[in-house]
């Protein structure tokens, strides 16, 4: 006689349920709340008017003359990128020395940090949740108010708002990366700057340069975003043609969009391997 078969079950079912009931507890009140109703998108209203805007936009547009203003505003556009993540590099890795523990000097042998030490790591850690908390768009639009409109206002949003998240996430990668190379170097009499480039980068180069990578990528399409604001760039153009019901311009300006962040990937998985 056969023995019966043993039912197999997984021993995690209990806790999924229960965290599968705790997220639709959680979500559904939020869905209440910010008035989420996704049928509107299906009545026969909004339908025909997603079908009429849709049709607008084809064939894109593609003339000679606006090509080359397209093409000229979508490398401002990267040049507003590119220069905001510089200087917000150049605010991001001095605080990250400031902010990151395990390159503190006082901190070896008594585990501890000195006090002056710790109050300027904390008033650091402070200054940079303040410029990422306010997101580059608000950034934007108070610096318009301040010296116009231009894409200067979009280069110090971007350079405010990811000096802050660079300075947080490098950190966070340095910490979590291995310590014995940079605490021999600082046990030796290094300096923080020579720990934390013999030591701890070597480590940790691959993350952070994909890190960056997909920061340079944010602000291309924040850039974008800004320009909806006056500062400049690919955003401004489409608001414009946007306000001109153009829906060829705005299609041609999309797909070079879609472009210029395929561009970014294809950057970041050719350094990823490099380095790797």
């Amino acid at each position: 006689m056969a023995a019966p078969q043993q039912r197999h079950t997984d021993p995690a079912w209990r806790t999924r349920v229960t965290m599968t009931v705790l997220a639709v507890i959680i979500v559904w009140p939020m869905l209440v709340i910010s008035e989420f109703q996704p049928a509107i998108l299906f009545d026969r209203q909004s339908l025909g008017a997603t079908g009429r805007f849709l049709a607008d936009f084809f064939p894109p547009a593609h003339t000679p003359e606006f090509l080359l203003m397209l093409l000229s505003e979508t490398w401002k556009t990267v040049a507003i990128a590119t220069a905001g993540l510089t200087l917000a590099l150049l605010g991001a890795i001095p605080a990250t020395l400031l902010v990151t523990g395990r390159l503190s000097i006082s901190m070896l042998g008594t585990g501890r940090m000195r006090l002056t030490s710790s109050l300027v790591r904390h008033g650091v850690r402070q200054l940079l949740v303040l410029l990422r908390s306010v997101p580059e768009l608000v950034w934007a639009l108070l610096l318009v108010r301040i010296i116009g409109l231009g894409p200067t206002a979009g280069v110090l949003a971007i350079a405010l708002t990811y000096c802050g998240m660079l300075g947080k996430v490098y950190a966070e990668i340095l910490e979590s990366s291995e310590s014995q190379a940079s605490d021999a170097l600082l046990a030796n009499g290094s300096s923080r700057l020579t720990a934390l480039l013999y030591g701890t980068l070597p480590q940790a180069a691959s993350e952070l340069v994909s890190y960056t990578v997909y920061r340079w990528e944010c602000a291309i399409r924040g850039s974008v975003v800004m320009g909806f604001v006056g500062a400049g760039g690919l955003g401004q153009r489409m608001d414009e043609s946007m306000k001109m019901l153009s829906g060829g311009e705005v299609c041609s300006m999309l797909i070079v969009f879609v472009l210029l962040v395929a561009a970014a990937d294809a950057v970041s998985k050719i350094l990823r391997r490099r380095l790797g």
